[in-house]
């Protein structure tokens, strides 16, 4: 116990220095010998097992020497290697296990020390394009679980991608990496050397190991990986199994190139588990055609979701080159077509859209207020055509049509649509616009208090309807209040002939939104002049 008597008094600060120096020289003397005994038994474990092999190894004594200080576990250890290096296979086997205790506690306290760091690593900012700078402060802010980046040729988007998954995983020490494309034989000329180029730049090069087979980047002080799956392959993604941890940073590059939003649902849930956090990111450049899935996918706003476009225009030009601009002016020149959709990553093919005129954003309630003229349709339906309910508002002077509710229902009776609408607000005096098809239903709605009416139809009146739809500057839908309704929306298309030509024709599916709308905004589009 420390106290006045046993408290040795020092002289001067030359003394206290020379005092702490013999004590971390003799605490850096225990903690190499330490270390040597773990590199023995390492070796141990690790050489051929050719006879004379064990005698060409230094002895435990040889490292320790007469140390006071040895744990009982140091002890036994050092028991242990006098037996295997006697033939003793028991004692091999115990080492063994300690050996793997040992590693497992080194890599605990690696992860601990980087968790309670109390400086974060940090990439240097002009390695990235400006472009960039707020996506990632969001990034480092928790803004955000899921970050969408399309873009151009050029836009150097997965570059920033490839030096802010280094950054995340040297700072969430409990995460590990998956990056995918939809085949995957073409992860190793693109990801794969991608990431390895952002190591590099980084100058952490000597912290992490890369190896192909199976393909992988290690980062050496903590163990965690970055693994490397196509989605061609399923099963390699359930698979995999982390030492330690859980993914929490998914990288789909190519986003367009996968089989749909269902398929990487699948991807994420089958990835991402067991963490708090994860960072997913999804890069492409937009397909010409406006109806592919991944430009539709950025359509509908999500507040989980951050999306930020890029183009070549953003970034230095001297990381690109002159016979990279060369190249984009000379397209821009003979094909601004091509060069919009190449470098600009703009969306400009017709792919058979019906609505090129569909904007998806939350309307406010503040803008309800302000609608003066509501107008309300329904589809009639069970199963498996549903029965649809859509509110709207029409604003003649600016040609913008809202769309801001609707219920969608299968196998409910007319009274129990009925009463949903009323739950919705709507009353008696409210006039409905009904599909004549069911005269029966259109009845039993007025029977319970609501203003059904039949619509008029006849020949043409669904060209009519559709081209005046077509010629609205704008269809605004809420995709939080209407899904059903910006779903069909965006992805309904003209019909086609066998070979895939289109062909001047609606078809009557997935239309059900669709038709509630023509059916409401009859009295608008039936004008003369309309």
């Amino acid at each position: 116990m420390a106290n006045e008597q046993n408290l040795k008094k020092i002289r001067s600060t030359s003394e206290a220095r020379e005092l702490g120096a013999r004590g971390g020289k003799a605490s850096g003397v225990a903690r190499r010998k330490k270390k040597e005994l773990t590199t023995l038994c390492k070796e141990l474990l690790e050489m051929p097992m050719h006879p004379g092999k064990l005698t060409k190894l230094k002895t435990a004594e040889d490292i320790m020497g007469e140390d006071p200080n040895l744990t009982i576990k140091e002890a036994m250890m050092l028991a242990q290697i006098q037996r295997a290096m006697d033939g003793d296979t028991r004692a091999f086997g115990a080492i063994a296990e300690l050996f793997e205790a040992g590693v497992a506690e080194d890599r605990q306290r690696a992860l601990t020390e980087a968790a309670h760091s109390a400086e974060a690593y940090r990439i240097d900012p002009l390695l990235i394009a400006d472009t960039f700078a707020p996506v990632r402060r969001d990034i480092l802010a928790g803004g955000h679980s899921e970050y969408v980046l399309y873009g151009g040729r050029g836009s150097t988007k997965s570059s920033f991608i490839s030096v802010e998954i280094p950054e995340l995983l040297k700072n969430n020490p409990q995460m590990h990496a998956l990056v995918l494309r939809q085949v995957g034989n073409t992860l190793r000329d693109s990801v794969y050397n991608q990431l390895l180029w952002g190591v590099d730049l980084l100058g952490l090069g000597d912290e992490f190991e890369a190896k192909v087979s199976p393909m992988e980047i290690t980062y050496k002080p903590t163990g965690q990986k970055i693994y490397f799956r196509g989605a061609d392959d399923p099963n390699k993604v359930k698979s995999i199994k982390v030492p330690f941890g859980y993914i929490g940073i998914l990288w789909l590059e190519e986003l367009d190139q996968f089989k749909g939003p269902e398929a990487v649902r699948k991807i994420e849930q089958s990835a991402i588990r067991g963490g708090d956090v994860a960072y997913k990111f999804k890069t492409f450049n937009p397909p010409k055609s406006a109806n592919n899935w991944a430009n539709q996918y950025i359509q509908i706003p999500n507040p989980k979701r951050l999306d930020h476009h890029s183009t070549y225009q953003e970034v230095p030009t001297e990381w690109l080159g002159q016979a990279f601009l060369d190249d984009a002016a000379y397209l821009k020149e003979v094909n601004p077509d091509a060069y919009e959709h190449e470098y600009l990553g703009i969306a400009n093919g017709s792919g058979g859209m019906v609505f090129d005129n569909v904007e998806c954003r939350e309307i406010t309630d503040d803008e309800i207020k302000q609608f003066d003229r509501i107008y309300r349709g329904v589809d009639w339906g069970w199963y498996p055509d549903p029965f649809h309910y859509a509110a709207m508002h029409y604003d003649a002077a600016r040609q913008t049509l809202y769309i801001f509710d609707e219920y969608r229902a299968n196998k409910q009776s007319n009274r129990e649509t009925a009463d949903a609408l009323f739950a919705r607000g709507v009353t008696g005096g409210d006039l409905i616009q009904c599909d004549s098809a069911e005269q029966k239903s259109v009845g039993d709605y007025r029977a319970f208090g609501l203003l059904a009416r039949a619509v008029e139809k006849g020949p043409g009146s669904v060209d009519y309807s559709m081209k005046w739809l077509q010629s609205l500057r704008k269809i605004i839908i809420d995709p939080v209040r209407c899904p059903a309704a910006a779903q069909e929306f965006l992805h309904y298309e003209y019909e086609r002939d066998k070979d895939g030509n289109i062909i001047s024709g609606y078809p009557d599916t997935d239309n059900h939104a669709i038709d509630a709308v023509r059916y409401a905004m009859q009295p608008v589009w039936r004008k003369k002049g309309r």
